[in-house]
């Protein structure tokens, strides 16, 4: 019993010795490798503790807490962190696509629109979200044109062509649409929400051999929309 009680004393002694950079190595650690999410908040608000301007604490615990789906929580921290660095894209960024998550579409679109606007090299990411935002509130030919400046920047992501596909659905334009589902196919083979719209574009064009080729494909991929309509194409 005496050996448990100074060992606690030193584990103790050891713990309270730590410094802010200390406690954020240790939260790196434990979140990265051990995955203990709640280990890792503990030291990184330890730190924060101990040194309440260490940007790297309130910035890690920040993406922290959005990998945990605390958004709110991850907003808070973000808005910290930029406080003692205005200037870092990163925690802006993270802000703003926390909001985003939280299906603030004008508060993203605010942050993103800050970001892209003083950004010193431009960033596929921020005008995807940016066009993601668009969206979201009906501004569909403003997505499409965000879509369209991602896809310059990167033109390999076959979620940007979908993404864009869908908005120019939307729009009746039926045969861009099929462009781009086309290139999102061939991006990726196997993306089977990707055939499903290809087909819908195609029936709104009237071509339904062509639509139900698409569905069928798209159903025996797993797309559950799809499968409820393929009945319809024998």
């Amino acid at each position: 019993m005496k050996k448990l009680i100074l060992l606690i004393l030193f584990v103790s002694f050891i713990s309270f010795g730590q410094t802010a950079e200390e406690y954020v190595f240790t939260a790196l650690e434990k979140e990265k490798e051990e995955l203990d999410f709640s280990g890792a908040k503990f030291d990184y608000s330890r730190a924060i503790e101990l040194d309440p301007n260490y940007f790297k604490a309130w910035n890690s615990r920040a993406v922290l807490k959005m990998r945990m789906e605390d958004y709110y929580g991850a907003i808070a921290d973000f808005t910290k962190a930029i406080e003692l660095d205005p200037n870092h894209e990163g925690s802006k960024r993270g802000k703003a696509l926390c909001k985003y998550r939280l299906g603030d579409d004008k508060g993203a679109l605010t942050d993103f629109n800050e970001i892209i606007k003083l950004s010193s090299s431009k960033n596929a990411f921020d005008y995807l979200y940016r066009g993601r935002a668009k969206s979201g509130m009906e501004d569909d030919k403003g997505a499409i044109a965000d879509y369209s400046k991602s896809i310059e920047l990167d033109p390999n992501d076959s979620f940007v062509y979908f993404l864009r596909g869908c908005s120019l659905n939307l729009l009746d334009d039926y045969y861009s649409a099929i462009a781009d589902f086309s290139k999102a196919i061939e991006l990726d083979s196997n993306y089977a929400v990707a055939y499903f719209q290809r087909g819908t574009a195609k029936a709104a064009l009237g071509d339904l051999n062509g639509a139900c080729t698409d569905i069928k494909k798209a159903a025996n991929l797993g797309d559950l929309g799809a499968s409820k309509l393929v009945e319809n194409c024998n």
